[in-house]
């Protein structure tokens, strides 16, 4: 079967998925590092494919979306390098079914956008995406698929990472739920306030949505840190890491 590449680059991570039709049947994330040359990704990507015992010619082809525009040349150059073609570029252009009312809607960040072609084709709408990686986004769908905008607020890392930076005396923790929310010590009380506090953030803003955009709206939640939510609320209908690359999947065979 022939097998297709698919590439989010992130500010944080580059995460890629290979699919074997809809199967995600292998999936990688890299630290996004822009001091990295084009020759060192293509020993990364020749790597971990190696690793898995993957024939490369088997790979038909691939996607790229990208919110680092310095890392989108190189990675065109990466699999023009490997695969032997070039990727196909993920945009708005590919989801022509997704009415966009986003002032402009060029600053849709691609990630965003393929989240929502992904929840507009496999998900009930109205439908609100909360993904947690670098930034916390939330992303709204209407019921008839316009895509309606959302909210960003800073990412769990980011936060946790300021406490650290901009302190004297507190110290880095995991970001893990804590015993119980009152903390007896600085470093569950850190996390309480990261872990409730990010929480209460989330809930609170699926209310805001849910007036907006109706009580039937469906909750997804993806990004890197959602695993660490998933178990300890109740308002997501559907975890989904990989949403993303799904997105990225649909994409590529309309292009194609």
């Amino acid at each position: 079967m022939p097998l297709l590449l698919c590439i989010d680059i992130g500010n944080t991570h580059i995460t890629l998925g290979l699919f074997d039709e809809k199967t995600l049947c292998h999936h990688w994330r890299l630290a996004t590092d822009g001091q990295r040359t084009e020759d060192e990704y293509v020993f990364v990507l020749k790597g971990l494919m190696e690793q898995e015992a993957i024939n490369i010619s088997g790979v038909e082809g691939a996607v790229l979306a990208s919110v680092v525009p310095d890392l989108t040349p190189i990675w065109i150059h990466v699999c023009q390098t490997v695969l032997g073609r070039p990727p196909v570029l993920f945009s708005a252009a590919l989801c022509p079914e997704i009415s966009i009312a986003y002032d402009p809607p060029h600053e849709v960040g691609a990630d965003r956008l393929a989240d929502v072609l992904a929840v507009h084709c496999l998900y009930t709408l109205p439908a609100c995406i909360v993904d947690f990686g670098t930034a916390t986004t939330f992303d709204a769908v209407a019921g008839d698929g316009t895509y309606r905008g959302g909210a960003i607020a800073p990412g769990l890392q980011i936060a946790a990472n300021a406490l650290f930076q901009h302190t004297a005396l507190l110290p880095k923790v995991d970001l893990a739920p804590p015993p119980q929310a009152i903390g007896s010590n600085t470093r569950h009380a850190l996390q309480s306030g990261l872990f409730w506090g990010y929480t209460s953030l989330v809930e609170g803003m699926i209310q805001h949505f849910r007036a907006d955009l109706g009580s039937d709206m469906t909750v997804i939640g993806t990004g890197g840190l959602a695993r660490i939510f998933r178990d300890h609320t109740r308002i997501f209908d559907h975890y989904a890491p990989w949403l993303t690359l799904e997105g990225l999947r649909l994409a590529f065979h309309r292009a194609t």
